[in-house]
């Protein structure tokens, strides 16, 4: 199943030259009910076309158990992005990163690669000192235009703090995770199940969030 036109694969190509190193991606998929579970092969499938830099590997939720407990895969579709060494970061995509997901997609690509650039230094000094584990959920739609810098931002701490995990979560997707969570507004941002705010804010309120997990009142 082709996802991505050709327009859409050759200005991928283009930004995606940028990338320095490969990116591995585990893409888990199941038999049954998985909503886009195909279409999100298909645009993998697609992406790698367009760039020899991007290793796609393919798992059954059910059957491969041993890699998905060792990266805590519970959905499908997912996307668990790793670097060249196949480490994992913490980063994962649950759902298919389509419509104005595909930019916080590619900028993960970037990122991983060792394309991106680094976060300011009073941001780092402040996520250095974050020991505990963290970890980030990101609600989006694909409609939602203010997406994917939370899922960017989000993404770029777990890149940069081995204690710090990430993973967007495509609201109308999985229903009863963002019932859990209560998303009636997106992106919403729910940090180690507790902790929450809405909107594709600053940095600054991802620390201040993170802290307050690592430094509790």
């Amino acid at each position: 199943m082709q996802i991505l036109t050709e327009e859409v694969k050759t200005q991928l190509r283009e930004i995606l030259e940028a990338m320095k190193n490969e990116v591995h991606l585990a893409l888990f998929t199941k038999n049954g009910d998985c909503p886009t579970c195909e279409e999100t092969t298909g645009m993998l499938k697609d992406l790698e076309d367009v760039t020899s830099k991007v290793v796609v590997h393919y798992y059954d939720l059910e059957k491969n158990q041993q890699e998905a407990s060792e990266w805590d895969v519970k959905l499908t579709p997912s996307i668990v992005v790793l670097d060249n060494n196949k480490m994992y970061h913490g980063i994962k995509f649950n759902g298919i990163p389509a419509g104005h997901e595909i930019n916080s997609f590619i900028k993960t690509l970037l990122e991983v690669s060792g394309a991106g650039a680094e976060l300011p230094p009073e941001a780092q000094k402040r996520l250095d000192a974050v020991s505990t584990p963290v970890n980030i959920k990101v609600f989006v739609t694909l409609g939602c235009p203010h997406c994917p810098g939370a899922v960017e931002k989000a993404h770029k701490l777990a890149l940069s703090n081995p204690h710090v995990s990430s993973e967007m979560i495509e609201a109308q997707t999985f229903h009863d995770v963002s019932n859990k969570f209560n998303v009636s507004s997106v992106p919403k941002i729910v940090i180690n199940d507790e902790y929450e705010f809405v909107g594709d804010q600053p940095l600054e309120v991802f620390l201040e969030e993170i802290e307050k997990v690592h430094m509790p009142s």
